[in-house]
């Protein structure tokens, strides 16, 4: 199953050409620049980094900067910010523009963790209606020609829907594109993404892209959102865990011809390749092979759902130190084992299940800001770990 193609850029962001409607999502301590590597060699698109906060990149933390720096390969480069305050997010970008770090920059009002929202910030930030302009609206200023795009969620609950009047905001701030993860807060990763929504922010924002995210888990659902949705193009998240060849689906699914990939033989062996060339990328990125291994460990389940790879076997490459055991370990493997089908499909990740989001004490009284909103914001930043 595939969409028809034309001779042009299957997407436009600002002025960046991209070959297949296609973003990787950012997953904090997954989209490092080894893993975007790695997703880059088998397809097109645009990989973004993990969420940055940008009180620690204004301020220069020293894993932040680690966590911004790209490989001489990726690019266009990408960026995700997370912030609450208007003036340091407006900082934040004019350091990524002004220091030549960044092609793209991404604002992150999607993120349902408590941690986050109950100071209110990712998820919870766009119920306040000013505050969410006033960020979108300086952070677009400050970008200037570097194209700077807004992704969300739906809103809060299903009480407290958020995405359509942000949209509508981004688009006249001035943001390249707008991306929806159609849950919301309360959901976070559980149950059916309601791509309705999507196609109901295409019919409302019509001078921009609108990028639709959730439950893409092959080629065939990114087909399929689109041509359900109008939307133009996808963001994948989770279904990429452990399969960094989906990219490649994707380019031949939904890109034009320069985006073509061969296609995947999924056989054991490929998938022992995959996971070996991401460990060596690991190591690469940390400059510890160590570390390196220790960051693929948790890669493992992912990699190797559906696959006969023994629990013995899973467990002791869950415990790898360096590469000589990973390539100890895969070669005990049936290489030649073919894909498993249906057992080796379907979500990966954390779903969790629905709760009732935290949130700053009366933050959803008034879509405006309060003294005690305005102080909760004040916390929201103070955490200088880099993202």
């Amino acid at each position: 199953m595939s969409l028809s193609v034309s001779t042009g850029p299957a997407l436009r962001i600002g002025p960046i050409a991209l070959d297949a409607p296609v973003v990787l999502a950012p997953m904090a301590g997954i989209t490092n620049t080894a893993f975007r590597r790695l997703c880059r060699e088998y397809g097109a698109g645009l990989y973004v980094s993990e969420m940055i906060t940008t009180r620690a990149l204004v301020e220069r933390n020293a894993t932040t900067m680690r966590l911004i720096t790209h490989h001489e390969s990726e690019t266009p480069r990408s960026i995700q910010l997370y912030g609450v305050d208007p003036s340091t997010t407006e900082a934040a970008v004019r350091l990524l523009v002004e220091e030549d770090r960044a092609d793209h920059i991404d604002l992150n009002f999607g993120c349902p963790v408590p941690k986050v929202t109950r100071k209110g910030g990712g998820a919870a930030l766009p119920w306040k209606l000013g505050l969410f302009r006033e960020i979108v609206t300086r952070a677009a200023r400050a970008a200037g020609d570097v194209p700077l795009t807004v992704k969300m969620r739906k809103g809060i609950d299903s009480d407290h829907l958020t995405f359509l009047d942000a949209g509508r905001i981004a688009e006249d701030a001035g943001v390249a594109a707008v991306a929806l993860h159609a849950r919301t807060a309360a959901e976070f990763y559980s149950g059916q993404a309601d791509w309705a929504a999507i196609a109901e922010l295409k019919r409302a924002v019509t001078g921009i892209p609108v990028l639709g995210n959730g439950d893409i888990w092959s080629a065939d659902d990114a087909v399929r959102m689109m041509a359900e949705t109008g939307c133009d193009g996808v963001v994948v998240g989770r279904g990429c865990l452990g399969r960094p060849w989906l990219f490649g689906d994707l380019a031949r699914g939904l890109g034009g011809p320069a985006a073509a990939a061969a296609p995947v033989d999924a056989t054991l062996g490929f998938v022992a390749a995959a996971f070996r060339r991401h460990a060596e990328l690991l190591v690469e990125f940390f400059e510890d092979e160590g570390r390196g291994c220790r960051d693929i460990r948790k890669h493992v389940a992912w990699y190797f759902k559906g696959y006969p790879v023994g629990g013995e076997t899973r467990a002791q490459l869950a415990t790898v130190s360096t590469l000589a055991e990973i390539d100890d370990l895969l070669a005990t493997l049936d290489l030649d084992a073919p894909y498993p089908g249906a057992a080796a499909e379907g979500q990966r990740g954390r779903a969790g299940t629905p709760k009732r989001p935290a949130l700053p004490d009366g933050w959803l009284q008034s879509r405006e800001m309060t003294g005690d909103a305005a102080r909760a914001l004040a916390d929201a930043e103070v955490d200088t770990s880099g993202g």
